[in-house]
């Protein structure tokens, strides 16, 4: 229970900027998302974060034996308390549809596990509050707006398609270069602890845009 309560106040910690201890940005998070179809539309968005290897150390501290990761099941109340942490930051996912906001409803099939090396990695599905038809432009990206969290998606197939419609497409635009003065912000907020300024992951965050027939 006491690490339980260590890992929310750490996480909300690391999110919202608190203590001046902190440098940005805080943590690393390699992310694979599927965008989940069914009977035409689409239901919502399927994650899957992998934490870089500090943020996963101080998750698995004290569990396993034997020097193996700890279970899925020794995870599992990690895995609830974060992702209803993350409840405060829209879960980090922000999508359109023809341009307009689109909002979710809390996550479902929440899980997490650690690897060999204890990386860990944070699983959820993120259903849409209305399912959307597929055959009008359907948009998201993940990112913390103020860069406290450093969101990246993994080389391989970091976007797929699950029981989409024939005849549908996925492209990945990758962000504009940033600007000199951005670059500026950045490397002062890392210098000084601080956040680069609200809406500032945006600027680095990659837009995946599915368009059904």
């Amino acid at each position: 229970m006491v690490h339980r309560k260590s890992f929310l106040i750490a996480l909300l910690a690391l999110v919202a900027g608190i203590g001046s201890a902190w440098a940005h940005p805080h943590v690393w998070v390699a992310v694979r998302s599927e965008v989940v179809f069914r009977d035409g539309k689409i239901l919502g968005v399927r994650h899957a974060w992998e934490f870089d290897e500090m943020y996963s150390a101080f998750a698995t501290q004290g569990l396993g034996k034997a020097g193996k990761p700890p279970t899925s099941a020794e995870l599992e109340p990690f895995a609830k308390s974060s992702t209803e942490t993350l409840s405060e930051f829209d879960y980090f996912t922000f999508a359109k549809q023809n341009n307009a906001k689109v909002a979710f409803k809390p996550p479902q099939d929440i899980s997490m596990e650690a690897d060999e090396k204890r990386n860990v990695t944070l699983r959820f599905f993120l259903p849409l509050e209305t399912p959307l038809a597929a055959n009008k432009p359907f948009s998201f990206q993940v990112y913390d707006p103020t860069y406290y969290v450093s969101f990246g998606l993994e080389n391989k197939e970091p976007v797929t398609l699950a029981r989409a419609p024939a005849g549908c497409s996925l492209s990945l635009v990758e962000p504009a270069p940033l600007l000199a003065t951005d670059n500026q912000k950045l490397s002062e907020a890392f210098f000084q602890n601080m956040s680069p300024g609200a809406d500032f992951g945006v600027k680095l965050a990659t837009r995946a845009i599915v368009a059904c027939p």
